[in-house]
């Protein structure tokens, strides 16, 4: 039944922000900043037409009309009380108005209140929920703590494989069967954690269409054993979004909270063709909290978001 078990590896120090991460995130959403970029150089007054292209730059960047209009309507304030004039002050005004909106979805996460604690991944097909899961064991175990992995995923033998390579590779202990239910994979997961008292347990599940209502009924169900094994489990529900489906990833984020009640988003491919305002269009219609932003294949690719630290590479801006 089992893949294998083996023990975590050992306390490690945690990583810190590099310029290299930054960077990358600045690359890329180079493309929306500079399209803004242009825009604010200009050396134009601020005026309607200026509002209006800022309005058409937003809206293809994937911000959405309704976030749109909240950060015109809140950008509108700054410069009438700032008594702005210049289009060249718009970009620190804009700074601003959108690290207001994105800031409450910047809240760590808190893997420290219970043991084991246990993380459920879901998302639809493609996201790169399997990929984060091998992210987050090495985040986590940057942090020191232990970390068992469920091979939840039973549709796609790719997954289980690619979550057992990892784990032998990092030495983090992998449950995982041939075949088989998927909430039970993952029941026999979180015992084995209980038993081994390991800190963190990252359950990897099959990725599913939102319109796929059997699959869905599932999901639930996987939800459900969990807290069968473990009261109070799962004690987080991430939903992970690619970047590069723009506003689908708000509907995609409305039907998994419907169905599972997600308590955090981890945000992958921002190194792509990512435009990056979905970011603003959840803080408007679905404030859930981004746990983490990815902005690449390497395992230190995926780190806490920071409002600020988005902002600034949106912009163009240091950070």
């Amino acid at each position: 039944m089992f893949g294998f078990l083996k023990k975590s590896a050992p306390d490690q120090p945690a990583a810190t922000p590099s310029s290299g991460w930054f960077g990358k995130l600045k690359s890329g959403l180079a493309r929306t900043g500079s399209q803004l970029l242009d825009l604010f150089s200009g050396g134009g007054k601020i005026d309607e037409e200026l509002y209006e292209e800022l309005e058409t730059i937003l809206i293809t960047a994937d911000v959405g009309m309704d976030a749109t209009r909240f950060l015109l309507a809140d950008l509108r304030r700054e410069v009438k009380e700032k008594r702005l004039t210049e289009a060249s002050q718009l970009k620190e005004a804009l700074a601003h108005c959108l690290t207001k909106l994105l800031k409450p979805l910047a809240q760590p996460l808190d893997t420290g209140t219970h043991q084991p604690f246990v993380i459920m991944l879901c998302g639809v097909n493609g996201a790169g929920k399997t990929t984060s899961i091998g992210k987050l064991a090495k985040h986590f175990q940057s942090q020191g703590k232990s970390v068992l992995l469920a091979a939840g995923d039973t549709f796609r033998a790719a997954a289980r494989e690619q979550l057992m390579t990892w784990g032998e590779r990092n030495n983090v202990t992998v449950i995982a069967q041939q075949s088989g239910d998927a909430a039970a994979v993952i029941y026999d997961a979180v015992q084995a954690a209980q038993a081994r008292k390991i800190d963190v347990v990252l359950a990897d599940t099959a990725g599913r269409l939102t319109t796929q209502a059997h699959l869905m009924e599932e999901i639930k169900k996987v939800k459900r054993v969990i807290a069968k094994a473990l009261p109070d489990a799962p004690h987080e529900v991430l939903l992970v979004l690619d970047a590069n489906t723009g506003q689908n990833a708000l509907s995609q984020t409305k039907a998994f909270d419907d169905a599972l009640g997600v308590t955090g988003l981890v945000l992958t491919k921002l190194d792509g063709t990512a435009k990056g305002g979905v970011i603003a269009a959840i803080a408007k219609a679905h404030p859930i909290p981004v746990r983490f932003i990815g902005v690449g294949e390497g395992l230190d690719d995926l780190r806490p978001f920071v409002a600020e630290e988005f902002v600034a590479a949106l912009l163009g801006l240091d950070a």
